[in-house]
């Protein structure tokens, strides 16, 4: 069975603060979006090459070679009263997977963890692969050991309606037991568009 990256136990935790600044925004030419579409609705994703180019670059290359398609979000972890995030990623094939890429941390991108941000999965800083999670609110304490690289710009209620999905309570190992979604969501297709 393909291990899933998790969270570090100290990260569960967390509680949403007070939506943080992000950094400035990236040139119209910069900025990638992808849909994905899944099978609880359309989330559009507007990536920033400019401020994380190792992470879009991994993320995009994903994308452009159809290994998202068939896959699942498969987790929704709760914090706080309404937060938390899904997560999502390459489970049917660990051949499907390329190389952990490059930490891009907060402290060299700008882009912090808030409601909407897209964000890799990572057991530690520098493992992360495929696997990435989107949040549903604010997590600074993330923006210390995950590498954000955009946000969700269409979609968000389809976001929510993933956390808000029934969960196993007997699935999923450690720090993930009771947070696996049952059933998963799939992910259709993934994509770049254009305007």
């Amino acid at each position: 069975m393909l291990i899933r990256f998790a969270f570090a136990l100290s990260l569960l935790s967390a509680t949403p603060a007070l939506t943080q600044a992000t950094v400035a925004p990236a040139p119209a030419e910069d900025v990638v979006k992808v849909a994905l579409d899944t099978s609880a609705g359309r989330i559009v994703l507007a990536l920033d090459r400019s401020h994380a180019p190792v992470t879009t670059a991994n993320f995009l290359k994903y994308v452009d070679a159809g290994r998202f398609n068939g896959e699942s979000f498969y987790r929704a972890m709760r914090f706080g009263e309404n937060g938390g995030l899904i997560q999502a990623g390459i489970t049917s094939d660990a051949r499907k997977l390329y190389p952990a890429i490059e930490h891009e941390p907060v402290s060299k991108t700008g882009i912090k963890h808030v409601a909407g941000t897209v964000s890799m999965a990572a057991f530690s800083p520098g493992t992360a692969k495929a696997d990435f999670f989107i949040l549903t609110s604010d997590a600074p304490s993330f923006d210390a050991s995950f590498a954000a690289f955009g946000h969700v710009v269409e979609g968000m209620d389809v976001v929510k309606a993933i956390q808000a999905a029934p969960a196993s309570p007997t699935k999923g190992e450690g720090v993930m037991k009771g947070q696996m979604l049952d059933p998963v969501v799939k992910i259709t297709k993934a994509s770049r568009i254009s305007e």
